[in-house]
């Protein structure tokens, strides 16, 4: 994938950098696997705002894709490469050999006409979906099940992977992009390879329209406000707020620690942001 630049005609193409879809193959979508997607503007089921900033933007459809990759030891051939405006990603179409037709996530490397299988048969090989116990340690995985049968929640973005480390009785040690090393059942199932598309954080917006484009409404900073709208308004002159910042009903939004206890945490063999 590469990144455009442009010329600074405008402001707004000032700093703009896009990508230049170099690996998309089609760019009309598999009718049978989309789904209609409903805006909520970031309104709840009682029409009040809960997640602020959202509205407007450009009209979607829902791309369904196999996380699973449960259609075992059938031959797939990829059709296309496409663009998935709910991801980072890029997605592949796949035609099984008995007619299916499947969406996945596109790994680097990925190519049109390639062959791709998952089950326990398969080959450790771009793209192909096998029982992580069985994949070569130091492999490159994406798309991996947190438990077996539930479909793939690790590794999912743009550029992103993690490295089967170690296995040990029934687990997996698997090293995060965080750093973080966790543990999953050897019969979990992940996908070989890095996501594709890797150069997406290269991706600059660059003007104010192309955030509206994505649904995303303009952000007011709160010490621009008066105090009767933020905690952190008013002062004389430009005031840089005076206390930890918050949301304007007071709740802090740095460092507030929000995650309630969760019973993975017994699989995490190595803590993210560890200190050396």
């Amino acid at each position: 994938m590469g990144i455009k630049n442009y010329k600074p005609v405008t402001p707004g193409l000032r700093h703009r950098a896009v990508p230049t879809f170099e690996e998309i193959t089609s760019t009309v979508p598999e009718k049978s696997l989309l789904v209609a997607l409903k805006k909520s503007g970031g309104r709840n089921n009682k029409g009040r705002v809960t997640a602020r900033h959202r509205g407007g933007g450009h009209k979607r459809f829902y791309r369904i894709i196999d996380f699973k990759r449960d259609k075992h030891n059938i031959l797939a051939r990829v059709a296309s490469i496409e663009y998935d405006p709910n991801r980072s990603a890029y997605i592949a179409l796949l035609h099984y050999a008995d007619g299916d037709k499947r969406y996945i996530l596109a790994p680097e490397g990925l190519k049109v006409d390639n062959q791709i299988m998952s089950g326990e048969t398969a080959e450790v090989r771009t793209g192909n979906a096998m029982p992580v116990g069985m994949v070569p340690l130091g492999t490159f995985l994406h798309n991996v099940e947190l438990q077996p049968g539930k479909g793939g929640q690790i590794a999912r973005s743009a550029g992103s992977y993690v490295q089967l480390v170690a296995k040990e009785g029934d687990f997996a040690h698997l090293k995060m992009p965080s750093g973080e090393v966790r543990l999953v059942k050897q019969n979990c199932y992940g996908t070989i390879g890095q996501i594709g598309n890797a150069d997406h954080k290269n991706i600059s917006i660059g003007k104010a329209g192309a955030s509206r484009w994505r649904g995303i409404r303009p952000h007011v900073r709160g010490v621009a406000m008066n105090p009767v709208d933020h905690p952190m308004g008013g002062g004389e002159g430009k005031s840089s707020g005076g206390r930890h910042p918050c949301s304007p009903w007071g709740l802090k939004s740095k460092g507030l620690k929000t995650r309630s206890k969760r019973k993975s945490n017994k699989y995490i063999v190595e803590p993210r942001g560890k200190k050396k």
